[in-house]
């Protein structure tokens, strides 16, 4: 017999932040409680962390109004971030040469479920 853990996502998609630098803040966060990951998010000082407790909020507000979880009995069951579209940019150099900038964005995904019992 499997038990089938319920869970709640939100993703925020082509956020412009590069995905390198988003993955160093969910890092922080992973497998935490919600309270904690906020707590972490709040005093993280990176470009990506309130960006990130947005998506965590939505996240939190998805679970308690579209599978009546208790937000207090949360956990961060995933967080990942995924690679976007890249704006493809070029800036003159010396010489009449060109050189491309990539700016990059990111897909940003957090998904809770409910603490395993026991």
């Amino acid at each position: 017999m499997t038990t089938e853990v319920k869970s709640a996502r939100a993703v925020a998609k082509q956020v412009r932040i590069a995905p390198r630098k988003a993955r160093l803040v969910i890092d922080l966060i992973r497998g935490k409680d919600v309270g904690e990951a906020t707590a972490i998010l709040r005093h993280t000082n990176r470009a990506a962390a309130p960006i990130i407790e947005k998506v965590l909020q939505s996240a939190i507000a998805n679970a308690e109004h579209n599978y009546e979880m208790d937000p207090d009995n949360l956990v961060i069951s995933e967080a990942y971030v995924d690679e976007g579209i890249t704006l493809k940019r070029y800036r003159p150099r010396a010489q009449g040469r060109a050189s491309a900038i990539n700016k990059r964005t990111s897909h940003i995904t957090v998904v809770v479920s409910e603490k395993k019992e026991g």
